[in-house]
């Protein structure tokens, strides 16, 4: 609201006192302690195995001097930013701390070497700095975790959420924030003075107020997350709301007017203070692909290796259990639409009609497509699928025969879905950036959503991976894998 050119919600916001609002302690005032703790303790555990595993030849390491580094090493998680992600952003995981946790711990190390040496407190022994600088970072990691995973059990660390534009995104945004309650963000409702007519199964959802209302919002129902989404209000309107939420305690996420032209390698800087997002091309150049082929033939050669026995038992159960061949054979389309066959275990009935498939694909293809039981968006072909087939389609080992495409080249471990030609008939101009980089067995849709996005929604993650892509990005989406192989898999 707006009396003689003063915005009223900015002021009365202002002159609101911040702490009055609630008592308890927000998610980010626990986990920073609680990560404190799982830090010191790896440092520890990891300080002990090294003088266990390596003996002594003199003072070296001083177990004096290293217990008065301690508090050292939560400063320096600090100075690495390793303690204020989880507030930020719903989805950050340990995978994505790896590269600060090798800085933190290479740092560490060299300057107590030095330390040590310069001042003549202790002797360090190389072997044993080694082999504390290895175990460290792992522990450091494996606590963080486990640090992670006790949090996300417990209410405090479940951050209540209002949107602010009930419009298609902010009801897109909505439905993503329900299907992932391991982001521990809980929807109140949405904020608007011309609310949509609710898409997606969230007609129920309340409108808890106008934006001119959004500091008592916030206060009544206890908001720690505010997303501002599109809405119908101007641009100024806008602005005057988030200086309104920068004066209460509240986590702001915005999203951008250009969101599906951002990606997750986006940069921010400036011309003479005035903020612009810098976008790099999608196409990997030449270096980094040959170091990403590397990495695909190593992995796929040492998962083949390991998986030999288990591959063999899966092709006799899947012969044993129905007629047909054991590896089911598809052409699908790769890097630059160039066809190969891709090859999985067999988990259909053989001879099933494709048909249903492409029939679905047009229906879920729709923005407005509602999702089926648990909010899935998924084709219920349970009578064609055998007993086998069900439980590798669940575990993902139906896929594992990919690692042969890999060492053909025709896929890598990490890129986009490969898709099936006709599906392409469905792409909107921009999903054809997908091609710009190899196909993959996992990506970034299959770790973020897997069955509970739309098709569309799924070829814009293969997009943003192709504009983002990065060495970091498929190692985390990698490192992340493993965790969802024995979750319930629901694709096609």
């Amino acid at each position: 609201m707006t009396v003689g050119g003063v915005n009223t919600s900015y002021e009365l916001a202002k002159a609101r006192p911040v702490v009055a609002r609630r008592a308890r302690q927000n998610r980010g005032w626990f986990i920073r302690r609680l990560l404190a703790v799982a830090d010191v303790v790896a440092v520890i555990v990891a300080f002990a195995l090294a003088e266990l595993l390596v003996r002594p030849s003199g003072v070296d390491l001083g177990g004096e001097l290293f217990v008065l580094t301690l508090p050292l090493w939560i400063v320096g998680a600090k100075l690495f930013g390793l303690y204020d992600r989880d507030e930020e952003r719903p989805v950050h995981s340990t995978a994505d701390e790896l590269a600060p946790i090798f800085h933190l711990v290479t740092t560490a190390v060299w300057l107590y070497a030095s330390f040590a040496w310069v001042t003549g407190l202790a002797t360090p022994n190389v072997p044993r700095l080694t082999v504390f600088w290895i175990v460290a970072m792992a522990t450091i990691a494996t606590c963080r975790a486990g640090a992670r995973g006790f949090a996300r059990r417990h209410d405090w660390y479940r951050q209540n959420t209002i949107i602010v534009g009930a419009g298609d995104i902010g009801q897109l945004i909505a439905r993503k924030v329900v299907q992932h309650p391991e982001y521990g963000l809980e929807l109140v409702g949405f904020v608007d003075s011309e609310p949509k007519a609710g898409r997606h199964g969230f007609d129920r959802l309340p409108v808890l107020g106008v934006p001119d209302t959004i500091a008592d919002v916030v206060d009544q129902y206890d908001v720690d997350r505010v997303i501002v989404a599109y809405s119908r209000d101007r641009h100024e309107a806008l602005v005057d709301l988030i200086r309104v939420l920068r004066m209460l305690p509240v986590q702001i996420d915005v999203a951008p007017r250009l969101f599906d032209a951002m990606t997750p390698r986006v940069s921010m800087h400036t011309i003479e203070g005035f903020p612009l997002f810098g976008l790099t091309p999608a196409r990997i150049p030449r270096s980094s692909r040959l170091l990403k082929r590397t990495i695909d033939v190593a992995g796929a050669s040492f998962l083949l290796l390991l998986t030999l026995p288990l591959m063999g038992l899966i092709a006799l159960l899947v012969r044993l259990d129905s007629h047909g061949p054991v590896f089911f054979r598809q052409t699908r389309l790769g890097m630059d639409e160039k066809e190969f066959t891709i090859l999985k275990f067999r988990t259909m009935r053989d001879g099933t009609d494709d048909d249903p498939h492409r029939n679905y694909i047009r229906e879920i293809m729709d923005p407005g497509a509602a999702p089926g039981p648990q909010s899935l968006f998924k084709l219920e072909r349970s009578d064609s699928i055998t007993r086998v087939g069900r439980l590798l389609r669940r575990t993902s080992l139906d896929e594992w025969p990919q690692l042969v495409n890999v060492l053909q080249g025709s896929m890598s471990l990490v890129g986009p879905r490969p898709c099936i030609p006709y599906e392409t008939e469905l792409f909107a101009p921009h999903h054809f950036e997908r091609f710009l980089v190899p196909a993959g067995i996992t990506g970034l849709w299959q770790v973020e959503a897997r069955a509970h996005s739309t098709f569309a929604e799924a070829l814009d993650l293969d997009v943003a991976y192709a504009r983002g892509w990065s060495l970091a990005l498929d190692l985390r989406l990698l490192l992340r894998t493993p965790l969802l192989m024995f979750r319930r898999k629901e694709t096609d």
